[in-house]
């Protein structure tokens, strides 16, 4: 059984002129109506006179021109005029001149040049034809009738005017909803890309250093080396989820992937010790199945933060602190030292500000600055049981 969808879908790929004609098709076959002649659109005293060959003429250029209403606007304008135009000086008075003022309305919505052009060129002719209806019909036609009707077919383009405004505005508000959500998916596969990339590197690059020096000691070069294989290992597989998370083809679920699995943040501790960075990492509580985005923002937090004291404070103490409460998670980093101060000054800012940025997304805290000590502290408090 087909369904009003699958019809209402065939019947939007026909062409538009094939969907337009019906219409025109309908309002001609109302006019040869016998019950309804006569009771059409009358403009002047002219008595209503019964139809005769010219008729059909009249009748067909009002109506069928407006199958092309929305394809060829002025076209359909024209032709319609002139059917008006004869059906009114011929005294027919059909129904048929509802015509008229749709396609007006279509011509004030869908004609894209010209358009004033075509409003004077329209109201000029519609002088002339005033006239010879008055003079037809011995004055009994006030002039302000006249007027009165002309104003009513202005309302009618101005109506399509109305449209067409209202369509381009929707066209224009979906079009800067789509440039803000582009400028969104790009900012926040900048900031992935930033946290993941810069945090290997990084612990790559300073594990590299430490190499240069341990020649002499064989096992740690070999300790040393076969860390910077693991972290190579890390970032090429946290890459590989990133980018599949960016396949359209990847599927749902997307957002259970990007949720760091539990122990990551202790892997993530290790792996920075391994680069020679003193960490104490304390962690109270699980996180809770409904922590969803709040997890994998706690892991971005510490993550950029150990990146930070590698790069600026290598060798300082850091401590990490995670608490994972009922309704939030509690993250303190801090690292001594004066080294780490430089965070703030020599780094480029992205990773903090993408945190905050992450943080206040969720509705939480988010605070980086020096401590008392001379050290560095990154505070976030995470609301959890958002969805991811």
């Amino acid at each position: 059984m087909i369904s009003p969808r699958q019809v209402s879908g065939w019947w939007h790929r026909l062409d538009v002129t094939v969907r337009d004609l019906p219409l025109g098709l309908l309002i001609l076959a109302g006019s040869f109506v016998p019950v309804l002649h006569g009771n059409g659109t009358q403009v002047g005293d002219l008595p209503t006179r019964p139809f005769d060959a010219a008729a059909g003429l009249a009748l067909g250029l009002e109506c069928l021109p407006l199958a092309v209403r929305r394809r060829w606007p002025a076209v359909s304008l024209a032709l319609v005029s002139l059917g008006f135009a004869v059906d009114q000086v011929r005294a027919y008075h059909s129904v048929a001149g509802v015509a008229l003022p749709l396609a007006l309305l279509s011509a004030g919505a869908h004609l894209d040049r010209h358009r004033r052009t075509a409003a004077l060129l329209f109201s000029a002719a519609y002088v002339p034809l005033a006239v010879a209806l008055h003079r037809l019909g011995s004055g009994g036609e006030t002039v302000s009738e006249f007027v009165t009707f002309y104003l009513a077919l202005v309302l009618a383009w101005g109506a399509g005017a109305w449209l067409r405004a209202t369509r381009a505005a929707e066209a224009e508000h979906r079009l800067r909803v789509a440039e803000d959500t582009r400028a969104a998916e790009r900012t926040a596969i900048a900031r992935e890309l930033h946290d993941v990339v810069t945090h290997h590197v990084t612990a790559m690059v300073v594990q590299a250093e430490a190499a240069r020096y341990l020649t002499a000691a064989p096992d740690r070069l070999d300790q040393t080396l076969t860390a910077v294989t693991d972290t190579g290992r890390l970032a090429i597989a946290d890459l590989r989820q990133l980018l599949d998370l960016l396949n359209p083809d990847h599927g749902t679920g997307t957002a259970g992937t990007r949720t760091p699995p539990a122990g990551r943040l202790a892997s993530l501790v290790e792996q920075t010790r391994r680069a020679g960075q003193p960490v104490e990492f304390t962690e109270e509580g699980t996180s809770a199945q409904s922590a969803g985005s709040a997890d994998l923002v706690a892991y971005r937090v510490v993550q950029e933060a150990l990146t930070n004291a590698l790069k600026y404070a290598h060798g300082s103490r850091t401590s990490v602190r995670v608490r994972h409460g009922e309704k939030e998670i509690t993250v303190e980093v801090g690292t001594d030292g004066s080294g780490s101060a430089a965070a703030s000054l020599g780094g480029s800012g992205r990773g903090l500000a993408g945190l905050r940025e992450r943080v206040a997304v969720l509705g939480g805290e988010f605070s980086a600055g020096h401590a008392g000590d001379g050290g560095f502290v990154v505070r976030a408090r995470i609301p959890a049981g958002n969805p991811s």
